[in-house]
Parts: C-alpha cells; structure tokens; sequence
C-alpha cells in the first residue's frame, strides 16, 4: 500500500481532491495534515480510513518526516506563500527517497503570479491584452523576477525538481479565480467572487476597482480536482516522463475568462432579482479602499490575470466539465446570503 500525505484537506482545493481520490484510490493510506480538533473530527468523519497528522505548517521537522515516509505528497494549504513549509517538505521528501524509489510532489500555487505587470506599476481596473500559456510560453512565467507573488516558492519547487529529477518527481498545480461548491469536509466555499458577492450584499453595493476592466482566468473547483487527479494517476503509474516533471512542470488551471466590472454587475442583478437586496448601485473603489473594505481577496477585483492552460491538455489529456462562472453566480450569491442569515 502506497502512502500519501495531503496538507490542506480542512481547506477548499485539499478537501475536494481528497474527495475524489478516496473514491477512486481506495487502498491508498492518506495520512492528511489537520490544524484543530475540530477540523480532525470532520475530517474523519468524511474519510474514517484517513490518517490525522495534528499539525501545522509552521512544525516544519512533522512536514520533512511526514514527506520522508510518503509516495507521493499533494501540498495545498497555504502552499504558494509559505517556502520554509515548502523547504521543509522537499528536505524530506529527499532524505527519505532515492533513483530506484522516487517520490512525487504535487505542489499548489496560483495565477496570481500573472498580475506582476500591474502590481509592480500600480495600475489596477485597466484591461491588459498580454495573455500567458504554460507550454511553450512557459519560460516567460518562469522569468518573473523573485519578488513577484508566489514566485520564491514556485521557483524554489521547480529548482529542486530539476536539480533532483530522477528522485523528486514535481509539478506545480496553479489555478485561476477558483469557484464552485466544495466537496470536502471542512470548507466548500472559494474567496474571490464569493466575498464580492458577501460585499455586495451586505453593502448594496457594485464594487468597481478603477474602470473595472481587468480580466482574469477562471475555472470550476471540480477541473482543479481533476487536473490534479490526471497527475496524481500519474504518480501512481510510477510515470518518470520528464515532460510531466521537473524545472518546466507548471500547469495552469484556468477553463474560462472573466472581466472583473462584468462579475461585479452580475452579482448585484443577481442580488437584486433574486430579492436578496431591494437595490444595488456602483461604488468606484481605488484598490487600497477595496482592500480595506472587503479584504485582501478584492485586490484580485482589479488585477490581470490572463492565461490558457496548454500542459495539461497536451501532456494530460486534460478537459474541463464544470459549469461556467457565469452559471454558477446565481448560486454563489444565494449561498452567501444564507451563510450571511446565519
């Protein structure tokens, strides 16, 4: 029996893979990193045969031993921002592997890296027509400069995986704006848009970064799971093919695009049809403001974010099968307005 460890099962993405993968691999051993009690209970509760590491990422000598002792590791809590954790687990996954018995990681990041243009020129609400692909335009994302979002940890994965290719089989997972229900045991819900619609509801307000014109990638929580799954069966075969891993295995989750103004309007005509809120009007917002008012996700409300994902289709076979985000809006603001009733 092959042994798996997942960080990240409490969360959206972590949750919802587990959900498939222990349907699909049922003899597998999941040993899964949980923060609390109650997010353990749950847990089990969801997946009896599941394996509780009570821990966080922050315990980076329980990361190095639990990556030691597994076959193949899926990071997704916190993965893209927190490189001692990602360190910590690459060390391991090292010290307990070599060339006859190597490991696979499966590592979680995001497009936001995407946005560097604006970011770095403080430009927010502006539509910008540069669009990113992970297969032959893959050097490009790998050229952002290390102070860009997720970068040190992107570059420090895919680095390690190059450099020990025939031990640690890795890839990076990096979806666009995530949406859709949740199939996991702790968290269904995803941020962006689902704080834009919270906002709007609470408000009565369209909230407009700049013109509203940035634009972004999407995609449905269901293709992140599968995406990840393609790899994960991957690993399972013992696949060593070096287009799958190493220093270029970046793969873009993105199905559908979105412009920012046009989710924010949705969402209020929703609210408003949906009798949710009598009326709704624009609020022109800079982006520190919509930080402030709604959190750090509204910075997203103004970013550029744009990309197709190519490896995933061409290395995988990969195909999305999840409703649009413009489909699901009308349940995403529903939801949010019964959490908000409770």
């Amino acid at each position: 029996m092959k042994n798996i460890f997942i960080t990240g099962v409490s969360g959206y993405i972590g949750g919802d893979l587990l959900s498939v993968l222990a349907v699909q691999y049922p003899d597998y051993n999941y040993r899964v990193l949980a923060r609390s009690e109650k997010s353990s209970e749950l847990i089990k509760a969801q997946f009896p045969a599941a394996e509780i590491v009570l821990s966080d990422l922050n315990d980076l000598e329980t990361l190095r031993k639990e990556s030691a002792r597994a076959d193949v590791i899926i990071h997704t809590a916190d993965a893209s921002d927190h490189l001692p954790a990602a360190q910590a687990i690459v060390q391991g996954a090292l010290e307990g592997h070599d060339e006859e018995h190597p490991v696979y990681l499966l590592h979680t990041s995001g497009t936001g890296i995407l946005s560097f243009l604006d970011t770095e020129n403080g430009v927010y609400g502006e539509r910008r027509d540069k669009l990113y692909n992970d297969l032959e335009g893959v050097q490009e994302i790998l050229g952002f400069p290390d102070h860009a979002f997720h970068r040190d940890v992107d570059k420090f994965v895919l680095e390690a995986g190059a450099e020990h290719s025939k031990v640690l089989k890795a890839a990076i997972v990096s979806p666009s704006t995530v949406y859709g229900r949740g199939r996991g045991p702790c968290s269904q819900r995803s941020r962006q848009v689902y704080e834009m619609s919270k906002y709007t509801l609470q408000n009565r307000k369209i909230p407009i970064i700049g013109r509203g014109l940035s634009t972004g990638g999407n995609i449905h929580v269901a293709d992140v799971t599968s995406l990840f799954v393609l790899l994960f069966e991957r690993a399972h075969h013992g696949d060593k093919d070096g287009k799958l891993w190493g220093g270029e295995a970046y793969y873009i989750g993105a199905t559908g695009e979105h412009c920012w103004g046009d989710v924010a309007k949705l969402v209020g005509k929703v609210a408003v049809d949906g009798g949710f809120i009598p009326s709704a009007e624009i609020q022109s917002l800079d982006v520190e403001t919509a930080r402030r008012l709604a959190g750090f996700e509204a910075v997203s409300w103004g970013l550029n974010m744009r990309s197709r994902a190519k490896r995933a289709r061409e290395y995988l076979g990969w195909e999305a099968s999840g409703p649009s985000l413009e489909d699901e809006i009308p349940g995403i603001v529903r939801e949010e307005w019964q959490r908000l009733q409770e």
